[in-house]
C-alpha cells in the first residue's frame, strides 16, 4: 500500500479517543449555551407565550420586541448612574493599585512585607463584614446632609453615587495591587536600575518606564474591576437603598424589573438582564486583545 493510501486511510479512520473528546466538548458547549439560549428565547416572548410554551422553543405567535423596548426605557437612567460610579471607581482603583504594587515590588523600604500582608488581608474581607461600619461612616461624615452638593450644583439625591465611588475604589485597591504586583515581579530589574543610575527618581521611573509597560495588566484589571463593580448589588442596596432613588444603579432597578401584582414578567426580566450586560460586553470587546496579553504574562 502506498504512502498516500495509508495517509488517506488514517485520515478517515475513526479514533475513539477523538470521538469521545468531540462529544465531551459538544456536551459542554450545549450545557453552557443552553441557559443563554433560554434567556434569549424567553426575552422575545409575550407573557402568555412564556406560560404556554417551552423555555427552549421559540414562539412565532408570541414573538415580541416590546420587552427590550420597555427594558431600555426602564434601565437607561440606572445604567447612566452605574456608569457615573463604575467608571471612576474602576480607573481610581486600578491606578492606586498600580501605585501600591510599584511601591511594594520595585522599590525597597522597611516594613514592606507588613504592608503587603495588609493588602492581602484586604482581599479576604467579605462585603457583609463592612456594611454596618460603612453605613455608620457615611452617616458620620454626613455626605448626604452637609449641603456640599448644593454648593457644587449637584442634587443631594446623588450623594449615593459618590459613596459608591469611594466604597468600590477602596475595596478594589487590594486585589488590583496584588494583580499588578504579580505582573511587576516579571519586569527587568536591570532596566529600572539603569534608569536610577541615569538619575531617574522613583516617580519618573514609574511614569516613563513602568506605566507604559503596564498596559496589558491595566486591561486585565479594568475588565475585572468594571465587571465586579457594574454587577454589584449589595453595596448599592445598602447605600442607595431604593430603586426609586435618583441615584439608583442598574442592578437595583433590574432587581425589581418585571415584578407586578399578577406575577413576574419573565420576558421583560430576561430582556433587562441582556440590556444590563451590554456595557460589560463592550468593555471585553474593547480591551480583549490587551486582556489576552495581560493574562498570558
Amino acid at each position: 500500500m502506498s504512502t498516500v493510501d495509508e495517509a488517506a486511510e488514517e485520515r478517515f479512520s475513526i479514533n475513539p479517543a477523538r470521538v469521545g473528546l468531540y462529544l465531551t466538548l459538544g456536551g459542554l458547549l450545549v450545557f453552557f449555551l443552553a441557559p443563554i439560549e433560554t434567556g434569549v428565547v424567553t426575552s422575545l416572548k409575550t407573557p402568555d407565550a412564556v406560560g404556554t410554551t417551552s423555555p427552549l422553543v421559540p414562539s412565532v405567535e408570541g414573538f415580541t420586541l416590546d420587552n427590550y423596548a420597555t427594558a431600555v426605557s426602564e434601565l437607561l437612567p440606572g445604567m447612566v448612574n452605574s456608569l457615573l460610579y463604575a467608571v471612576p471607581a474602576t480607573i481610581l482603583s486600578a491606578l492606586f493599585g498600580s501605585f501600591a504594587a510599584y511601591g511594594l515590588t520595585l522599590t525597597d523600604w522597611r516594613g514592606q512585607i507588613g504592608v503587603l500582608l495588609l493588602f492581602v488581608a484586604g482581599i479576604f474581607i467579605p462585603y457583609q463584614a463592612v456594611l454596618v461600619p460603612l453605613t455608620r461612616l457615611f452617616s458620620v461624615l454626613g455626605l448626604s446632609t452637609l449641603g456640599i452638593w448644593g454648593l457644587l450644583g449637584i442634587d443631594n439625591a446623588y450623594a449615593g453615587i459618590v459613596e459608591l465611588i469611594i466604597t468600590h475604589t477602596a475595596y478594589g485597591i487590594p486585589i488590583c495591587a496584588i494583580l499588578f504586583r504579580s505582573y511587576y515581579k516579571g519586569m527587568s530589574e536591570e532596566m529600572l536600575e539603569s534608569a536610577r543610575l541615569d538619575g531617574a527618581t522613583v516617580r519618573r521611573a514609574y511614569r516613563r518606564i513602568v506605566f507604559p509597560l503596564s498596559t496589558p495588566m491595566f486591561a486585565v484589571v479594568l475588565i475585572y474591576q468594571f465587571t465586579q463593580i457594574w454587577n454589584d448589588l449589595l453595596f448599592a442596596l445598602v447605600l442607595v437603598q431604593a430603586e426609586s432613588s435618583a441615584a439608583a444603579p442598574v442592578t437595583l432597578i433590574l432587581a425589581g424589573l418585571g415584578a407586578s401584582q399578577s406575577g413576574t414578567i419573565f420576558g421583560l426580566r430576561m430582556a433587562g438582564a441582556f440590556v444590563a450586560a451590554l456595557p460589560t460586553l463592550a468593555v471585553y470587546v474593547l480591551f480583549g486583545e490587551e486582556f489576552a496579553k495581560g493574562v498570558a504574562t
